[in-house]
């Protein structure tokens, strides 16, 4: 699996999330018991990162995502759409877990602060895809409306700065600061007519 590659006294932290009486844990010292239960909180996690992509565990994550127990899209347009947690690596202590919303698949950062301290290695990058492949049931509909800016009533055009940094080219910071500057050097400059 793994694991042992991954997990700091391996043999010991095992033992410890079994529930083992371990002979040699009198022999360990205070610092290495704590980074045996360290190790033990990850092992425990990455365990759980496996079992939740079975058919067992997504059972029992099919009811939590029923009664959202993971929260709710954020988005207006997704209407309050129940989230699935996901993690962004799938090594841990990179980044803590976010939750995606199978909607608008956006990633965001969960409401709850017990669940925002969660290793996001616990629930894996594959697991609200994996889920949701398994249960295409649970699929939603894409947001049928979109946001559009509006000042005044009016639309904000795309080719408006607004939208600039917006763009996929890689210097759009760049093109939006000269844009910016060449608009106010012409402002100052009095025409020439």
């Amino acid at each position: 699996t793994g694991l042992a590659l991954v997990v700091p006294y391996y043999e010991y932290a095992l033992d410890m999330v079994l529930d083992v009486e371990m002979p040699m844990e009198d022999s360990l010292t205070e610092a290495q018991q704590e980074i045996v239960e360290s190790a033990a909180e990850m092992l425990y996690g990455l365990i759980h990162a496996r079992y939740i992509v079975t058919n067992r565990g997504m059972h029992g994550m099919y009811e939590k995502y029923r009664t959202a127990a993971f929260g709710r899209c954020p988005h207006v347009f997704c209407q309050v759409q129940p989230v699935l947690p996901v993690g962004l690596p799938d090594l841990p202590r990179n980044y803590t877990v976010n939750v995606f919303c199978p909607r608008c698949h956006g990633l965001f950062f969960p409401k709850s602060t017990r669940q925002a301290n969660i290793d996001g290695a616990y629930f894996g990058t594959t697991f609200p895809h994996l889920y949701l492949m398994t249960h295409p049931d649970m699929i939603p509909t894409k947001p049928t409306q979109e946001y559009c800016p509006r000042v005044y009533g009016f639309r904000v055009h795309e080719s408006s700065l607004y939208y600039l940094n917006r763009e996929e080219d890689n210097n759009g910071q760049q093109v939006a600061a000269t844009t910016s500057r060449q608009n106010r050097r012409s402002r100052r400059q009095p025409s020439r007519k």
